[in-house]
């Protein structure tokens, strides 16, 4: 790492195959998984889910839409509803690449009819998800029978077909496994009840896709769930989960998600630039790692002394390029000396950052670009 300019993001392939490999097998099977790549955002990652046989992934920005079509995927989630511009980019986005099937989410009637609108204009019908709200009050349709209505809208709506339901349980985090477990049971009860009725009123049945006779509807699949709800979704049968960090982990989640054994495969690197006494300043300012959180769960440095006497080190202040912590006193290290950080949470770390630099066996061996760290690619 000596020559290595800091701060920088590096990954470690070995680990991130494990991870991949972790998450089939905790699914039942790569077909049950449709990764969330906000997190990662890169070209050589999603290759190596594709190459453990996952096709289908989700993305909140169209640039990482078009990274996923740039990539060969086969099916493409915008877990987004685009309004205003960013429906003439995804319509051209559909457009410039026809192998990937692409689709985008819908949760009111005003905005799936102005996206349908241009759709239809350009002559395309595009598969929508209707995003319901299941307790996290950010975007969608509370499960009801105004979910229900909307659903019936789209179905009539030239430009659009309603095809899954999507509900993303991102407000459940609670440490203790049995407690998540029974508040995303109670979540998840009404989506599945909303999935059953609107199986009756579109004229099919079952859980699972089926071709659509006489004008009938499939009954809507269901992507349910992050990387917390994850051990829980994944054991339902015929639905499509949808984690994200687990492929980096970080360090909040290695906090609050015990029981998934994935392994942190990211790290900041930083070093220290100036020393006063026991405090020590850092080139990680927040323009270098997620800064949403208190100072001290920004970043958790693994090689850092932490005697008895001292079990933490403090952290001080934090601004734009610099990062003050207190080690404690005798702790020894001088300027110059590398730090590893694990982040607390890492997908907008990574968004800091244009290139990873990929390490193994303790070796630097390569470069990947952070490619959707952009909002635009081409399109």
């Amino acid at each position: 790492m000596d020559r290595l300019d800091t701060p920088a993001l590096v990954v470690y392939p070995t680990a991130i195959k494990k991870n991949i490999a972790l998450a089939v097998s905790m699914a039942g099977g790569a077909h049950r998984l449709r990764p969330h790549v906000k997190t990662h955002k890169s070209p050589e990652v999603t290759r190596l889910m594709m190459e453990a046989g996952i096709r289908q992934f989700k993305c909140a920005t169209i640039a990482e839409a078009e990274m996923l079509a740039m990539c060969g995927a086969d099916d493409v989630l915008l877990a987004y509803q685009p309004i205003g511009p960013k429906t003439i980019r995804f319509t051209e986005l559909i457009k410039r690449y026809p192998a990937t099937k692409f689709s985008c989410l819908i949760d009111n009637p005003k905005a799936a009819a102005a996206m349908a609108q241009v759709f239809a204009a350009a002559g395309l019908d595009v598969p929508v998800f209707m995003d319901l709200d299941t307790g996290m009050g950010r975007t969608g349709i509370v499960p009801s029978e105004a979910a229900v209505d909307l659903y019936k809208f789209a179905i009539k709506t030239p430009g659009i077909t309603p095809i899954a339901l999507h509900a993303y349980d991102g407000h459940l985090h609670d440490e203790d496994l049995a407690i998540r477990t029974q508040k995303c049971d109670a979540a998840f009860l009404r989506v599945s009840e909303i999935q059953k009725t609107i199986a009756k009123i579109s004229g099919a049945s079952g859980t699972t896709p089926a071709s659509g006779t006489d004008g009938a509807v499939p009954a809507p699949i269901i992507i349910a769930g992050g990387s917390p709800t994850f051990p829980i979704h994944c054991r339902r049968p015929d639905i499509q989960c949808s984690p994200g960090t687990f492929v980096y982990w970080d360090k909040g989640y290695t906090d609050s998600c015990k029981e998934q054994p994935f392994s942190p495969a990211a790290l900041v690197i930083t070093r220290v630039i100036s020393r006063h006494g026991s405090r020590l300043t850092l080139d990680l300012g927040h323009k270098s790692i997620a800064a949403e959180n208190p100072l001290d769960r920004r970043v958790f440095f693994l090689n850092v002394d932490r005697p008895r006497n001292n079990p933490d080190i403090q952290f001080i202040s934090q601004s734009e390029e610099h990062l003050v912590i207190d080690a404690g006193p005798g702790h020894g290290y001088q300027i110059g000396d590398v730090l590893y950080g694990l982040p607390f949470h890492i997908c907008p770390t990574v968004a800091a950052y244009e290139r990873v630099y990929t390490i193994e066996d303790g070796r630097i061996t390569g470069e990947w670009k952070n490619t959707a760290r952009d909002r635009k690619i081409n399109i």
